[in-house]
């Protein structure tokens, strides 16, 4: 058992877009790495990685244009977010043929979104939220991530990925 989730990483233009985008040093905001940056699916907690890969396998992943932006916003008190239009019907997919298996239940209603920090209790993201960006671009493919936490951040390896039709 590995602890997963399924997600789209973001193409290199729009990873390098976000390098350039000023990252402020306001209190209780840790940015996350870019090579971290991606769109989570569904997160599924410890899962077998084999039964998870057998039902995306067998999954028709819906292609899809996702619109990021407009600007960096709070979200659930804990995160710094962009909010991103456009993979509903993708998530849908995924939740449907991963269904019962993790062990992280859906705990809310699906909203697209590009974590880009993380949030200390008592944060003041004051610069930060509000910050500009935007981005479009076509989801080709969704990959299976295995999440492995150290005392340094998330690492992230991706253990197999489906072109989305």
């Amino acid at each position: 058992m590995s602890r997963l989730f399924v997600a789209v990483w973001p193409p290199e233009d729009v990873l390098a877009g976000l390098a350039d985008v000023e990252r402020p040093r306001d209190q209780g905001v840790k940015w996350v790495p870019p090579e971290n940056l991606h769109l989570t699916l569904r997160f599924l907690g410890d899962a077998d990685e084999d039964e998870v890969a057998e039902r995306l396998a067998d999954t028709v992943l819906p292609a899809t244009d996702v619109s990021l932006g407009p600007a960096f916003d709070v979200w659930w008190e804990r995160s710094l977010v962009l909010p991103a239009d456009g993979l509903d019907e993708l998530a849908t997919a995924v939740h449907r043929a991963t269904r019962g298996l993790g062990t992280e239940r859906v705990r809310r209603r699906f909203a697209g979104h590009l974590t880009v920090a993380r949030l200390a209790r008592r944060a003041r993201p004051r610069r930060a939220a509000g910050l500009r960006f935007e981005a479009d671009f076509r989801v080709d493919e969704v990959a299976l991530v295995a999440s492995t936490l150290r005392d340094t951040g998330a690492e992230y390896e991706t253990l197999a990925t489906w072109p989305t039709r």
